[in-house]
C-alpha cells in the first residue's frame, strides 16, 4: 500500500497470528470424546429430559456453542474463547445481566438462561459459560439481506438487486429492535449489575468490542483501558479519544509504514482529543443522560428469523452496557452488512449507497414509530427517526463510529471528521501538515519521540500483547507442549543418526 493513502490502520499481525493460533488450538479439545462427555453431563444436571443428540452449534469469533438436542426442545451452552475474549469472566456477567434485563424491560425475544458461572464452576474448568434455551429459527437476517449465493467464507453486502418491499419489510424489524433498546433510561454510563428479580444499577466500567480488540490485536495494557462507570457524555468520549492515542503509542508492529504515516495519525488522534476535550464532539442536552442501553455486537449476523421472515430471535448480547444516547442516535451502519472502511467501492461509495438505503429504514421506522405511538407504547419525543437523520446529516454518525471504531479511526477522522471541524483541503492525506500549528510545542516533541521510536520498533517484529491469564495460560501450554515435540524430534533424529553409523 501506497504510505500516502488513507487506510484503516492494521492490527498487529504477530499479535493477531498467536491469538488466532490460540483459539483454534483451544477449540481441537472439543472434538473429544472425552471433553465433550463431562459437558453433556453438566447440561443434563441443569436442563432434565429425553435427550437425542449433543454436537457443536457453531464458533463464533469469540465463543464456542454447543447444542443439546432433547424431543421438543434444545439447550445450547456457551462458552468464551481463550485468544478471541480477553476479559473472558467480566464479558460474560455482563452479558447475563444485560439479557436478564433485556427480558425484563422489553419484548424482545432473547434466549432465556438457564444457568451461568464462572470457570472454576464449569465442567472441565473450561472457561466461564451461559447455558440458555435454543432459540428455533429458518434463517439469520444477515443471509435474508445479503447477495444471494454468496460464499460463506466471503463477506457478505447487502444485495444491490434486493426488492423494495422486501427490504422495508426487514428494515422495519430492525428498526423494531432498536426502537425497543432505546426506551429504557439509565443513569450511568457503564455495564449492568443485577441487584435482585427486579433491580439493576450500572456500577461498572463499559466494556466494549472495541477495547477487547486493542487488548487482543492492538497490544494496549489492560490498565490503559478505563476502571470505572461515567457520568458524563464527554467524559466517556474523551476516555475514548485517550484509548485512540494510547493504542497508536502501544500498538508494537504493524502501526504505521512511515515516519510522516506516523505523524499522520499522531496528528488525527490529538487533535480528535482536543475536539473531545473542548466538548466539541456531543450534544450538550445529552451530557448528563439519560443513557441508553447499546450493543456493540447488534447486526443482521445476531438476529433470527422463522420461516415467515420475521424476528424468532435476537442473541449475542455481549458488548451490551450503557451508554451515550448519542450511539443511539446515529443510525446503524450495518444497514449495508459490510463496514465503511472496508466496503469495496471506498468510503464516498459507502456513504452515497447508505445515503440511499438509509432513507428505506427511516421510513420503515417512522410506520413501527406512528403505529408504537398510536397504541401509547412510544411517545411522540422518544422516536429515533428524526435524530437518526439528523445525526447523519450533521455528520455526528462519523464521530461515534470513529469513537467505537479504534483501527477504523484514521481515515474516518481525515475523510469526514477534520474537514467538518478545520475546513477542507485539496489532499486529504496531506491534510496533516497544515494541522501542525494547533499543535504546541510540547505535542510537537511527543509526536517527533513517538515517531523515532516506531520507526526503531519496525526493525525487529516481536510479540508484545497483554492476554487475560486464561489466554496466557493456554498459550503457555502450547508452548510447552511445541518445546516437548521439538525435544522429542530431536532425539528422534539423534537416535537415527546413531542406527546409522
Amino acid at each position: 500500500m501506497n504510505g500516502n493513502m488513507l487506510a484503516p490502520m492494521f492490527p498487529d499481525d504477530v499479535a493477531w497470528e498467536q491469538a488466532e493460533e490460540t483459539s483454534d488450538k483451544w477449540l481441537l479439545q472439543f472434538l473429544k470424546r472425552d471433553v465433550k462427555a463431562p459437558i453433556a453431563d453438566f447440561v443434563l444436571k441443569h436442563k432434565r429430559g429425553n435427550a437425542t443428540e449433543f454436537s457443536i452449534l457453531k464458533k463464533g469469533s469469540y465463543n464456542i456453542c454447543l447444542r443439546m438436542k432433547y424431543q421438543s426442545f434444545s439447550a445450547v451452552i456457551r462458552f468464551s474463547q481463550p485468544g478471541a475474549v480477553f476479559f473472558p469472566e467480566e464479558k460474560v456477567a455482563n452479558e447475563v445481566a444485560v439479557m436478564r434485563f433485556l427480558a425484563d424491560q422489553t419484548s424482545m425475544p432473547v434466549p432465556f438462561i438457564l444457568h451461568s458461572g464462572t470457570k472454576k464452576e464449569s465442567p472441565l474448568e473450561l472457561g466461564p459459560f451461559i447455558m440458555m434455551d435454543y432459540i428455533t429459527h429458518e434463517t439469520k437476517m444477515y443471509d435474508a439481506l445479503i447477495i444471494p449465493g454468496c460464499p460463506t467464507e466471503e463477506r457478505g453486502i447487502l444485495d444491490p438487486n434486493i426488492d423494495e418491499d422486501r427490504l422495508e419489510m426487514l428494515y422495519g424489524q430492525l428498526s423494531g429492535i432498536l426502537l425497543q433498546l432505546s426506551m429504557p433510561s439509565l443513569p450511568r454510563i457503564g455495564s449492568l449489575k443485577q441487584i435482585d428479580d427486579f433491580t439493576w444499577e450500572v456500577s461498572h466500567r463499559p466494556l466494549s468490542m472495541n477495547m477487547n480488540e486493542l487488548v487482543r490485536l492492538g497490544d494496549l495494557p489492560r490498565r490503559k483501558l478505563p476502571d470505572t462507570a461515567f457520568t458524563t457524555t464527554s467524559s466517556y468520549l474523551e476516555a475514548l479519544a485517550d484509548l485512540n492515542m494510547e493504542h497508536l503509542v502501544h500498538q508494537r508492529n504493524d502501526a504505521v509504514e512511515t515516519a510522516d504515516d506516523c505523524r499522520r495519525k499522531f496528528v488525527a488522534r490529538q487533535l480528535f482529543r482536543q475536539l473531545a476535550r473542548d466538548k466539541k464532539l456531543t450534544d450538550p442536552s445529552l451530557e448528563k443522560g439519560p443513557f441508553k442501553i447499546w450493543c456493540d455486537d447488534l447486526r443482521p449476523a445476531n438476529i433470527l428469523l422463522n420461516e415467515h421472515m420475521q424476528i424468532a430471535g435476537v442473541v449475542d448480547w455481549e458488548f451490551t452496557y450503557a451508554a451515550p444516547a448519542d450511539f443511539s442516535y446515529a443510525p446503524p451502519w450495518w444497514l449495508l452488512i459490510e463496514r465503511p472502511e472496508l466496503w469495496p467501492e471506498g468510503i464516498d461509495d459507502w456513504t452515497d449507497t447508505f445515503d440511499n438505503r438509509l432513507k428505506t429504514f427511516l421510513k420503515a421506522m417512522k410506520d413501527r414509530e406512528d403505529t408504537a405511538i398510536q397504541q401509547a407504547l412510544l411517545k411522540e419525543h422518544d422516536r429515533l427517526s428524526g435524530r437518526m437523520q439528523k445525526s447523519w446529516d450533521s455528520g455526528d454518525f462519523w464521530i461515534t463510529y470513529a469513537a467505537l471504531h479504534s483501527f477504523a479511526f484514521d481515515i474516518i477522522y481525515w475523510k469526514v471528521i477534520d474537514p467538518r471541524f478545520f475546513g477542507s483541503t485539496e489532499r486529504p492525506e496531506e491534510a496533516w501538515k497544515e494541522r501542525l500549528h494547533l499543535l504546541d510545542e510540547k505535542e510537537k516533541d511527543k509526536m517527533e519521540e513517538l515517531v523515532a521510536r516506531k520507526m526503531k520498533e519496525k526493525e525487529v517484529r516481536i510479540l508484545a500483547w497483554d492476554p487475560d491469564e486464561y489466554t496466557a495460560a493456554f498459550y503457555q501450554q502450547l508452548k510447552t507442549q511445541m518445546a516437548e515435540r521439538s525435544e522429542e524430534g530431536r532425539e528422534d533424529t539423534g537416535e537415527a543418526e546413531n542406527g546409522g553409523k
